[in-house]
């Protein structure tokens, strides 16, 4: 007879029914998810599966996901670099070629009709490097730095302006190895604008909108307003805060209520009907006279420096001395025009001249409607396209870029204007011009320290550099020296003096009248560039000849100069031009040095092919660098992946013996609880009572 276990006590038939579906379907839920197991092979489907390995399981997926991520970056980028590796190598067998053709031009086997059938190759050059200058790939131009989603180079004025900004796109690999995937102009085709600096610090003055963050201060050192203090005439100290003033009004502002205070508090009048106003780069004030005279004086509260540093606390001030240290102002693109020491205003015309070989473009720009800073830089760049205006980095004056490739930019006075171009500091040939900007950098040549091989002894007539014959056919040498070299002034007056000291010397030319003062003078002209002769004798135009070889009329522009017969002046050509210096400018010198047949262009031009060989070839290997970069990590987020994957795998797979063995035992489990489950619902309380 059947007896109930032990374990239990007598309780209701529905109480042990509900035992023992809840033992059942505790049961049957431990083999439905053995058997979710087995058939998916993972031993965590859920958090409620294993909170803790279900955690390391989520972020091991979320590093391998971006891991996914980086590789497909890193294999685009292997791409991008292999195309660019290809376009660099394309480029760099194009140049060769071109300077190989520039050296077979230079010797005596080349003619003339042989150049011009080489300047047609060349051009052809141009237009295959312009096409490798804008390649793509992926939608992304190669050369195009970072803003590699247009065209990089356009052609512009006869030249290459290269259009593209940034240095290149990254490609997103790990957090300190980010590659660019495209490179900038500068790598590829060499610079891609050229800046003329302004010499000219331009020393803006002060005003009510003036801004304290754009002043140097009394001590250099910027402004930091805090609390000063202030007394007149011996009487008791005041002070006022001038923390988070922000313009030059705001300190005026403050400094003159806490000075009428002042007054009202003592019965005494300080300032006079000027009040607190502006004095070129200071504050002023209109102190009131007297004798002695009384004096305003200002000082620091504690260890501040905002007196100072606002050109207060240096002197007192009285009516002989109204003006405080100069601020330095820094000048910005909000600076108005009117505040420029000794610029017309409004500013005048201004002229760009774009010269390649003996053409020019001419482009005048009128800036009479400009206020400020800012105006003018938008008028310039919209009236000529490829320029950029830029304040320089000191903020002291103008920097104007050049950014097409070939011609090279002047810019020059309008004839019969005021300056403003020299004003503004930027024109670009001046007397203070240095010698050494002229041609590119390369400067003037000259022949120095030349010996008479029969008396040992330097030799004036084998150090001459150039004569100059004036219309009358009477003649004089110029011997520069390098301590002329040193501005556009100095030539000038080295070569003044040259024509004054041939005054008294026998003439070269005997059957020309002789040399008399005011004959010839030396000096700049008040439009075009370039140093200019000019004669007073009647006669033929002024003509420049070298001598002993010396390259120095040459370099000064005067061998290629243009004469106005109705001023009687040769104007040189300007050689302190801004000129980009690139491959394109390279192969446009030496197409055109072909056309003209000449050989010292022909030379140059293949001086500059050999630098940009050697650009490419560096820039190749920079591209080669990266490619390994890139090739190395690409391992390593491989090595990371398959990692990664193992210790997952580990956390989530499913050991298929215990999960079935542990199968087996929760089916025996069940079998036993529904049988013991049915024997257990036939019980009565006969059997309990046994």
């Amino acid at each position: 007879m059947s007896a109930i276990p032990a374990n239990l006590t007598r309780v209701p038939n529905l109480l042990s029914s509900q035992l023992l579906l809840s033992n059942i379907n505790r049961t049957n839920v431990g083999l439905v998810g053995v058997q979710n197991q087995l058939a998916t092979g993972l031993s965590v489907s859920r958090f409620s599966d294993n909170a803790i390995s279900a955690s390391a399981i989520s972020a091991l997926q979320d590093r391998l996901e971006r891991t996914s991520r980086r590789l497909d970056n890193l294999k685009n980028a292997q791409g991008s670099l292999n195309y660019l590796d290809s376009s660099l190598g394309d480029a760099s067998s194009l140049i060769l070629e071109a300077k190989n053709i520039a050296s077979d031009q230079i010797g005596v086997t080349s003619d003339t009709a042989t150049r011009q059938t080489q300047a047609v190759v060349v051009d052809g050059m141009i237009r295959s490097l312009l096409t490798l200058a804008n390649r793509e790939t992926n939608g992304l131009y190669i050369f195009g730095g970072s803003t590699a989603t247009r065209a990089p180079v356009d052609e512009i004025r006869g030249g290459f302006r290269y259009v593209g900004r940034g240095s290149g796109l990254l490609a997103d690999l790990d957090a300190a190895d980010d590659i660019p995937i495209t490179i900038g102009g500068d790598n590829a085709i060499g610079t891609t604008s050229a800046r003329l600096r302004s010499p000219v610090d331009l020393n803006p003055w002060i005003n009510g909108e003036t801004l304290l963050a754009d002043l140097r201060g009394g001590r250099g050192l910027g402004i930091s307003p805090g609390e000063i203090q202030f007394s007149f005439d011996g009487g008791p100290a005041s002070s006022v805060d001038l923390s988070g003033a922000y313009t030059a009004q705001d300190v005026v502002d403050r400094l003159t209520a806490a000075i009428q205070e002042y007054e009202a508090d003592n019965g005494v009048t300080i300032l006079g009907a000027g009040g607190i106003g502006y004095s070129v780069g200071a504050l002023s004030f209109d102190v009131v006279g007297g004798s002695p005279a009384p004096q305003l004086v200002f000082s620091d509260a504690g260890n501040g420096t905002t007196a100072a540093d606002l050109g207060l606390s240096q002197q007192a001030f009285e009516t002989a001395t109204p003006q405080g240290t100069n601020l330095d102002p820094e000048l910005t693109l909000l600076t108005p025009l009117s505040s420029i020491p000794g610029l017309t205003i409004p500013p005048e015309s201004i002229r760009f001249r774009f010269t390649r070989n003996d053409q020019s473009q001419i482009v005048d720009v009128d800036l009479s409607n400009a206020t400020t800073i800012d105006d003018l830089r938008s008028i310039i760049q919209t009236a000529v396209p490829g320029v950029r205006v830029e304040i320089n980095q000191d903020g002291r004056g103008l920097n104007i870029f050049n950014e097409v490739s070939g011609p090279a930019m002047s810019i020059e006075e309008v004839p019969g204007g005021v300056g403003t171009a020299t004003q503004l500091g930027i024109r670009s040939m001046s007397a203070d011009t240095v010698v050494s900007d002229f041609n590119s950098g390369r400067g003037v040549r000259i022949v120095n320290g030349q010996v008479d091989p029969t008396s040992g002894l330097v030799s004036p007539e084998l150090n001459t550099d150039f004569r100059v014959t004036l219309g009358n056919g009477q003649q004089f040498d110029v011997d520069l020296r390098p301590e002329d070299l040193s501005t556009v002034q100095t030539v000038i007056d080295r070569i003044n003096q040259q024509f004054t000291d041939a005054l008294g010397q026998p003439p070269l030319n005997s059957s020309a009248p002789a040399l008399t003062a005011g004959d010839f003078s030396a000096g700049l002209t008040d439009g075009q560039n370039g140093i200019a002769f000019t004669q007073t004798v009647a006669g033929s135009p002024i003509s420049v000849e070298k001598q002993n070889n010396s390259a120095a009329a040459q370099d000064l522009g005067l061998a290629n100069g243009t004469y106005d017969a109705g001023s009687a002046t040769l104007i040189a050509q300007d050689r302190a031009a801004v000129r980009v210096e690139n491959l394109f400018t390279a192969l446009l010198d030496l197409r055109d040095a072909l056309r003209n047949d000449d050989s010292t262009g022909i030379t140059l031009a293949g001086e500059q092919l050999t630098k940009g060989v050697d650009r490419l070839a560096a820039t190749r290997a920079l591209v080669g660098v990266y490619a390994n970069r890139v090739e190395r990590s690409e391992e390593r987020q491989t090595d990371r992946q398959v990692f990664d994957q193992s210790v997952r795998l580990g956390l989530e797979g499913l050991d298929y013996s215990e999960a079935s063995i542990r199968f087996t035992l929760l089916r025996t489990q069940l079998q036993a609880a529904m049988t013991s489950g049915v024997q257990s619902q036939n019980l009565s309380l006969l059997d309990f009572l046994g």
